[in-house]
């Protein structure tokens, strides 16, 4: 349960709380236990963020002191999103908008830019290390923009989130730091979780074969072999040779269980699989993975923590490991 603490204005001075005493308030009751984002009694920050991955970052991050709008909602794919006039209104009456960056949204890219020049426009993955980010031969001078599937950079990301949130609203950076560390410490039990799934498949066992190449941090992070039919952006094209050359890929080396994504079609996939099929080899399809956007608001797939959770769970288990079907805190499935 978030923290407010509403009080009134009277004449006489006794009755007014200092600032002071307000945060001191705060600390203790957070000391004694709460788990929510911490907040202050003061007016919400309007805040408009392009993918729902952001935006459950505001939120985490800005508790009751924020309001936040996601743009793209479950299903939506980012790399062809195109901003509606509604979402213009929302963005240029918010106080502050937050975006992905790293050519993630190439379709919004030029006019983010330019709202960037009127009111403050943060792109929060952009600050991300060089060294830290996954280069594609297909996209010569940008990078892989799936950070989020590597919940150690996404709390880089948070930290982005937090100052952001700061520079929009000084007086309370404090508290957006302290929420901020606090989701870092659930981003670290995440990937915990996440190492302690996937060392129950043999090496041979970590092979992932999605629809477009989404997971290649993820690939990095847990020592997973990844293979998309699309290249990083679902704008490019999977051609029959790639078909080919992942259906020869799936025979060769007794591959059985490839996955789809909620957010790009299933027709490549699909040919995918009856390309295998016509040689004697059956492959099933391990489940549905959220790549480029969350489940549906208001469940624990429409969080961040649920959307990795459900991966992760999801993965493991068709590929052959053991672990109970509601995932990391027998959540999944479980609705609202």
């Amino acid at each position: 349960m978030a923290l407010i603490f509403n009080f009134m204005t009277a004449n006489d001075s006794s009755m007014t709380l200092s600032r002071r005493s307000l945060l001191g308030g705060l600390a203790a009751a957070v000391s004694l236990g709460s788990t929510a984002p911490r907040a202050l009694a003061t007016a919400q920050l309007d805040v408009v963020a392009t993918t729902g991955m952001i935006a459950d970052a505001v939120r985490m991050v800005g508790g009751d002191l924020v309001s936040v709008k996601g743009l793209m909602g479950a299903g939506v794919d980012p790399h062809a999103y195109r901003q509606t006039r509604s979402d213009i209104v929302a963005m240029t009456r918010a106080d502050t908008v937050l975006w992905h960056g790293l050519y993630l949204e190439a379709q919004m890219e030029s006019f983010l830019e330019d709202l960037a020049r009127k009111m403050p426009v943060t792109p929060v993955a952009e600050g991300l290390p060089r060294d830290m980010l996954l280069s594609h031969e297909d996209y010569e001078g940008r990078f892989d923009p799936h950070v989020w599937m590597d919940a150690k950079l996404w709390s880089l990301v948070v930290d982005e989130v937090a100052s952001a949130l700061s520079d929009a609203r000084p007086e309370a950076s404090d508290v957006f730091a302290e929420n901020a560390a606090a989701f870092k410490s659930e981003l670290d039990a995440l990937d915990g979780y996440t190492r302690r799934a996937l060392e129950k498949l043999s090496r041979e066992q970590r092979v992932l074969v999605t629809a477009h190449d989404a997971f290649g941090y993820f690939g990095a992070a847990y020592d997973f072999e990844v293979l998309g039919i699309q290249g990083i952006s679902t704008e490019s094209e999977a051609g029959l040779n790639r078909i080919s050359d992942l259906v020869e890929m799936l025979v060769a080396r007794d591959i059985r269980a490839v996955f789809v994504e909620t957010s790009v079609s299933d027709r490549n996939m699909r040919a995918l699989i009856e390309g295998a099929a016509s040689k004697g080899h059956d492959v099933m399809i391990g489940g549905a993975l959220f790549s480029d956007a969350m489940g549906p608001e208001g469940t624990y797939e429409g969080t961040y923590l649920g959307m990795i959770d459900h991966n992760v769970t999801t993965i493991a288990r068709a590929l052959g490991a053991e672990l109970p079907a509601g995932g990391r805190l027998g959540k999944l499935g479980m609705g609202a």
